[in-house]
């Protein structure tokens, strides 16, 4: 059975509603009030789980078979709005900027249509509204509060700009990238700028490391592997007339490929400790792994994917360079992950933007996609 479902103005308004009101991560309390009244009107009894903002619900079908989960997350950005979209954020200087409340109004409507079609349900859906995908924190909070338990696969999808509504991208290639996040502290001898011999510089060694680090990438990695290091931030000082003590900078490294995340980390420590002595000063380096890389198992996605022509158009993966919390499911169960077009016009703002507007017509394909996935999924698994 192929699940075509209606979004009607009910499921719009709270796609709208669920846009006006953004939340940071972990701080989602009036959105999580508002997604479990509207399941449990639809009859979807809401689990109790030790997550202070989340909700976790159940679907029971009347088949035999496994537990599925289905993932929308719900936090949103910190960022002022300027959409020019008629339902804009009323909480100043938050926004969903990342299309999130496509992800969970399009959830909602895949949840409202499967509680009303449990005779095709094998086994039961478990519905995820996770908090705190942008800080890379929500997925393994959901995962350490035990809420995953007895789940055997999981299904996410995150809405993207470049395709168009109705387009659909979904396979076994790699979708998001994994993410660094890096910070260098460089410590000095300070001084009196007129008499810069007397300490040592950091300013200096900072501007030399900068452009070291920018040769990583070109000169040890394939031209063939798409691997990216940026610096983000740079600081040191606050008084014009003194060398500083300290100075430093932040930034990220993306990657698709374990083995070159090892050597990006190999030769970005060799060129800061390295320069750092050359200036006759010390470096710490704190190297974080955000997030791995986000690849949907191959035989379950290849499955999932050979349906979508049924429902929409399915496209080629083009491969996003920015992270997604989703790949931390794939450390403990079989994962399945779609890109959802939700703009396409040539001229539209990427994610993050405070002009980023996700339209109204990603959210029946993207229901379709959850419906569809989660009752193919339960089959191969069967």
């Amino acid at each position: 059975m192929t699940a075509h479902i209606e979004i009607d103005q009910q499921i719009v308004d709270l796609r709208h509603w669920l846009h006006a009101h953004p939340e940071l991560g972990f701080q989602e309390r009036e959105t999580s009030r508002y997604i479990a009244h509207q399941l449990q009107t639809w009859g979807i009894p809401v689990v109790t789980t030790k997550l202070d903002t989340a909700v976790i619900a159940d679907i029971q079908g009347e088949l035999p078979g496994p537990r599925i989960a289905l993932r929308a997350d719900i936090d949103g950005l910190p960022i002022h709005e300027d959409s020019g979209l008629d339902f804009p954020s009323v909480n100043n200087g938050v926004m969903h900027g990342c299309g999130h409340d496509i992800h969970m109004s399009g959830l909602l409507a895949a949840a409202r249509w499967l509680t009303s079609h449990r005779s095709h349900i094998q086994g039961s859906i478990r519905l995820v509204f996770q908090p705190s995908e942008e800080t890379g924190e929500g997925a393994r909070a959901v995962l350490d509060s035990g809420a995953l338990e007895g789940v055997q696969a999981i299904i996410g999808t995150h809405n993207n700009p470049d395709y168009a509504p109705g387009q659909i991208a979904v396979g076994t290639e790699p979708i998001m990238a994994g993410c660094v996040k890096f910070a260098v502290t460089l410590h000095a001898q300070g001084t009196h700028a007129g008499y810069p011999h007397m300490g040592t510089g950091p300013i200096e060694a900072l501007s030399s490391m900068i452009l070291a680090l920018q040769t990583i990438v070109s000169r040890n990695i394939s031209p063939f592997h798409a691997v990216v290091l940026s610096v983000t931030q740079v600081h040191g000082g606050h008084v014009w007339n003194v060398v500083p003590a300290q100075a430093g900078c932040m930034g990220t490294i993306r990657f698709f490929s374990k083995a070159d995340e090892d050597l990006v980390e190999k030769r970005f420590r060799e060129q800061v400790e390295y320069t750092a002595k050359a200036y006759g000063i010390e470096a710490d380096i704190d190297w974080q792994h955000v997030q791995i890389p986000l690849q949907g198992d191959a035989k379950l996605s290849r499955a999932v994917a050979d349906e979508v022509p049924q429902y929409a158009q399915l496209e080629p993966i083009r491969p996003s360079m920015a992270g997604e919390d989703f790949a931390e499911y794939g450390t403990v169960m079989p994962l399945v992950f779609a890109f959802i077009g939700s703009n396409g016009a040539p001229d539209h703002h990427d994610w993050h933007s405070p002009r980023f507007v996700a339209l109204d017509e990603a959210i029946q394909p993207t229901a379709e996609f959850y419906a569809n996935a989660a009752l193919r999924v339960a089959a191969e698994l069967h």
